[in-house]
């Protein structure tokens, strides 16, 4: 086993690894608006369901969206769509349509939503429960659908190939993922052997 060395510092880095997403939203007048937010995880609630909890700060568009409608698409950044996560990023509803660039939208199956058609993993999500903090809202959402790539065959819900959908993982850069090493309790029996 392998001991490291490590030294305190001031809390001034960010190390939390994050999935990236394009959160998806309807503005006003009912065009789509996208905007990427890497705050995404997931809780339990009660009995077999999930809640994805997102947070936003600041005054975006994005969160004003999600605040009045109470909806939401998380579409998942795939390495291929940084291109499009990078644009989203550098321009403001605010601003106008966020048209410079080409991308297909379309409807939430189950939801009023729009959804990037690039995007390999999205999901449809309400709103539930806010919780303010600072200039932050987190919001707690259950997830009403997912649409996974056609390519994906999962045995349970721990069988996503994260390989597959190649996501970018952001802690204030980009990164994507190298292999798959394992699953729960592979490493448990190996290191018994």
């Amino acid at each position: 086993m392998e001991i490291h060395r490590r030294r305190s510092v001031e809390p001034i880095y960010s190390m939390c690894v994050q999935p990236s997403f394009l959160i998806g939203t309807r503005n006003e007048d009912g065009s789509a608006n996208f905007a990427p937010i890497t705050w995404v995880s997931v809780t339990h609630e009660a009995g077999d369901g999930y809640l994805l909890v997102i947070s936003m700060s600041g005054t975006k568009k994005t969160r004003q969206n999600v605040q009045r409608t109470g909806m939401f698409s998380a579409n998942l950044v795939s390495t291929d769509m940084l291109p499009l996560m990078d644009y989203f990023g550098s321009r403001h509803a605010a601003d106008g349509r966020k048209d410079g660039m080409p991308y297909e939208v379309s409807c939430g199956a189950v939801l009023d939503v729009p959804v990037l058609d690039q995007s390999r993993w999205v999901y449809e999500c309400e709103v539930s429960r806010t919780v303010e903090t600072g200039d932050s809202a987190t919001f707690f959402c259950p997830i009403r659908n997912i649409q996974m790539d056609e390519c994906l065959t999962c045995s349970d819900s721990f069988d996503v190939d994260l390989t597959v959908l190649d996501p970018v993982i952001y802690s204030g850069k980009y990164h994507s993922l190298g292999k798959v090493l394992g699953k729960i309790g592979d490493f448990l029996q190996h290191s018994a052997e």
